[in-house]
């Protein structure tokens, strides 16, 4: 770690949060821990909310390597990436193409189906329909419905029976113009971090409500985090080799979540990548971590490194 802060120390490190999307308040909450911690580690470092004016102010403040600590649209998508890009300022996590097809979770599961990854069965709308019921083809209640390019579950419901769909339909419109209908896969949530090019242990998330919404994720108390989880070996080792081939079929680097399911029979479904994993006080990423003995400032620096590469 002394190495990588020396380096480090060479640097105007900007912490960029906050911005125009659904996740704002997570962001704020993400980056104020990051910037908390690189504080505490003696580096310079500025924190920045990203708004219309974040070109000028990067330039202004000279900042020279930027840890992303957005979520969502505009910052989780590829554009914040493109930008930073176009300044010759390195920043953290994916590029622009790995993060434009991970939030979009159609696409990403092209890439997944294209690389035989394990996936629900799943249906595109990109426009609303008269008659709902019609659409869903193969698929069989229960169904999820959410946007195809929101994340933390906003604009998602599970819906169990037919008079559900319509209203879900509508819910989820509200957040995009192409929403995404699957299969609800019922069994054990799972996720796995990736760190550079490895995966960090199993964590299975309990919640309290009745999947891993909004709630859940974000207000302590309201899930319970098992790690690493309690799975057969054959499983656990299959959960890290199957988040650790969605992050290269990406084309992901640095940090990554990967969201999974395991049914009854104990066969996974990859759901979902996080690009820009979570770093706040209930977060999964800093808490599998800290299960190989790394802690809060550790992996901040960690990442941070990975974008000097």
């Amino acid at each position: 770690m002394k190495e990588a802060l020396d380096k480090l120390k060479t640097k105007k490190i900007g912490v960029l949060c906050g911005g125009s999307s659904q996740e704002r308040e997570i962001s704020l909450r993400t980056g104020e821990a990051i910037y908390k911690a690189l504080v505490f580690l003696g580096l310079t470092v500025s924190k920045l909310d990203v708004g219309r004016d974040i070109a000028l102010r990067l330039a202004k403040e000279g900042i020279d390597l930027a840890f992303i600590a957005l979520h969502g649209k505009l910052g989780e998508d590829g554009t914040i990436q493109g930008l930073l890009e176009m300044m010759s300022i390195p920043y953290t996590g994916s590029g622009v193409l790995a993060s434009a097809l991970a939030l979009d979770k159609v696409y990403t599961k092209k890439v997944f189906s294209y690389h035989n990854l394990p996936m629900a069965k799943y249906k595109v709308l990109e426009k609303k329909v008269e008659t709902p019921g019609d659409i869903l083809g193969e698929l069989d209640y229960p169904v999820i419905v959410k946007p195809a390019r929101e994340g933390s579950t906003i604009g998602v419901t599970i819906v169990r029976e037919s008079n559900g769909l319509d209203s879900a339909i509508n819910l989820a419109f509200e957040y995009g113009n192409k929403i995404l209908i699957e299969e609800y896969i019922q069994g054990k949530e799972i996720t796995v971090g990736i760190l550079g090019d490895e995966s960090l242990p199993v964590i299975e998330i309990v919640p309290k409500t009745t999947f891993y919404d909004y709630q859940a994720k974000y207000e302590p108390g309201m899930s319970k985090h098992i790690v690493p989880a309690k799975l057969p070996p054959e499983q656990y080792e299959l959960a890290q080799s199957l988040a650790l081939s969605a992050h290269r079929a990406l084309g992901c680097r640095g940090a990554t979540r990967v969201d999974m399911v395991m049914d009854g029979e104990s066969k996974i479904y990859l759901l979902e990548i996080n690009t820009i994993p979570g770093m706040t006080e209930t977060s999964l990423l800093p808490e599998a971590a800290a299960v190989t003995g790394m802690n809060f400032k550790q992996l901040v620096v960690k990442i941070l490194f990975y974008a000097l590469d």
